[in-house]
This record gives C-alpha cells, structure tokens and sequence, in this order.
C-alpha cells in the first residue's frame, strides 16, 4: 500500500467553476488546500463561454480554465492533476479521511468536498444507503449518485464531507456552478470557525475587502470593536477567558486588516491587470499596442498633446 502522505485541511475533488470557487474560498482564509483535478470537466465540451459575467464577448474555454487554475494557485491551493479514486474514514470513530488517487497518492484530510459533475464513486465506501439511487436503462438496472443528497448548502449526514457537485440546478450553467461553490465554502469556513471556538454568532466570514478611508467614526476604535464581541458572545458559551480574549484579537486583527490604503489597492489593482495580461495572445497585445501608438501619434501631429 502506498504510504499515506501529510495531511490537508481540505482536499477539493475537481477544479472546475466549482471546485475552484470553494478552493479559493478556504485557501484566502489560510486553509491548507488540494485540488485534484482529472482535467475532464464537462464544461471542456463547451465551444465558447458566452454569459459568465465579466467577458462581455464571452470567453474561450481555455483561458477561462487558465484564469481559473491560475487564481486557485494564487490563493496558495496545490492543484494536481490526477484522479481521486477512494475516500474511506481514517478509522472507524474518528475524524477525518484518506484519499487515494489513480496515480498511488495517498492523503489525509479534515474535510473533503465533493466538486465533479458526474460520478460520484470515489465515495462509495462513505455511503449508508441513501447517496446513490438506481435508474433503468435499456432494460438494465445502473446506480447514480443522487443529486439531491447534499443540503442546498453542501454539508451532508457525514461530519466533514460536503458535495458541491453534483447537484441539481447548480450544474446547468458555469455561473450558477461557481456561485454554488462559493456557498459551499463559506459554509465550510463557518463550520471551521465554529470547531476553532467561535461562537456561531459571529463565525459568518465574509471576505470583503474594504478602503482604509472607510474606516473612521467607532469603527476605528480597537476597544468598540471588544464591545461589539462582548455583545456577540452569549453569556453561557463554554470558553475560558483566556480562550475569548485570543479569539477576540485574532477577529478583530482580521477586520482591520481587511481595510486597505489607496497605494495598496492601486498596487492591487496593477497586479490585477499584469495578470489578466498574462493570459491574453501576445499579437493581441502588441496589436493593441500599436493602435494605441498610432493614435497618440494623431494626437500628436495636430497640435494635441501626444
């Protein structure tokens, strides 16, 4: 047997729209991820993405996977093309699960999420009889994972499992699939923080990032901040006041640092944009690149400033 190797906070099955979205979700919260990916997603049939928001002349398949790839990478996910073929439980009692590939690597993990559109098997050995249905075709009898055994949030009767996908409308079009995998990892990260000792009042995680000049008035007050978690925190939670007080600054450590100044963000957005240039065809660029040369140089030459 393949010797089981470091564990993960998360391991992610399938890195289409929605595995991806849940994985930068957890990732931008410091999560340790990995992403399995077999490369055969059924959006890879699509001739040309036309209604995702944010490329009004649609987007080729490619780059759209690329852009998507190279975003989950950037939020610090490893992404491994390979194909999850077993999720077992570590023991029988305890927490957590191993997942082996089709290339013999063996991982342990807190949670697994459940990503691909189609199939299902790889979780076959955590079924108790109500995650896959059987269907006739052709005469003959066949099982199916069932689409609608997750909760429309994504966690299931099994602590640390959630499915993604397959579901049901989520699976008709990428922006829906993307949207669903943000749903599952904000759930998933609620459910984290409530295991780290948040209470559930406050353990919704919103990742917003805000500018700095935004920031005046009380909510500039570190101490108003205190207040407000004292209010939050009801008077019977079982955590000891050394416990309150770290989670405490820890949350509010990460609501100001959610705020950023104008230079960071103007260095954010350059980033954004060398980025997105990195994926577009290099005689595009340069193409627009004389255009934009060509008509400074009009500008120019009629007394304009060029």
């Amino acid at each position: 047997m393949t010797a089981t190797e470091d564990g993960y906070d998360i391991v992610v099955v399938g890195g289409g729209p929605t595995g991806s979205a849940v994985s930068v979700f957890a990732a931008r919260y410091g999560l340790d991820v990995v992403v399995f990916d077999r490369g055969k997603s059924s959006l890879r049939r699509c001739g040309h993405l036309e209604n995702y928001l944010g490329f009004p002349a649609g987007i080729d398949i490619q780059t759209f996977y690329e852009l998507m790839h190279d975003h989950v990478e950037k939020a610090g996910c490893e992404l491994v093309s390979d194909l999850v073929e077993s999720v077992e439980v570590v023991e029988e009692g305890e927490d957590g699960f191993v997942v082996e590939t089709q290339e013999g690597r063996r991982v342990t993990t807190d949670r697994v999420v459940a990503a691909t559109r189609y199939g299902g098997e790889y979780l076959s050995s955590l079924d108790d009889g109500s995650m896959f249905e059987t269907y006739e075709y052709d005469g003959d009898e066949y099982e199916k994972f069932d689409r609608s055994y997750a909760e429309d949030d994504g966690t299931t009767q099994i602590d640390g499992l959630y499915v993604a996908a397959p579901a049901e409308a989520a699976d008709r079009q990428t922006l829906m699939a993307a949207g669903r995998g943000a749903r599952v990892g904000i759930t998933l990260l609620e459910d984290v923080r409530e295991e780290r000792g948040y209470p559930e009042t406050i353990a919704s995680r919103y990742d917003w990032i805000r500018r700095e000049a935004g920031r005046t008035g009380e909510w500039s007050d570190r101490d108003r901040w205190r207040e407000w978690f004292a209010e939050q925190v009801p008077d019977d939670y079982d955590l000891d006041e050394d416990g309150r007080t770290e989670l405490r600054e820890r949350e509010i450590d990460r609501r100001f640092e959610a705020y950023l100044p104008d230079e960071e963000i103007e260095r954010r957005r350059r980033q954004g944009h060398e980025t997105l240039l990195e994926h577009i065809d290099d005689e595009l660029i340069l193409e627009a690149a004389r255009e934009i040369r060509d008509e400074r140089g009009t500008e120019g030459s009629d007394g304009r400033a060029g």
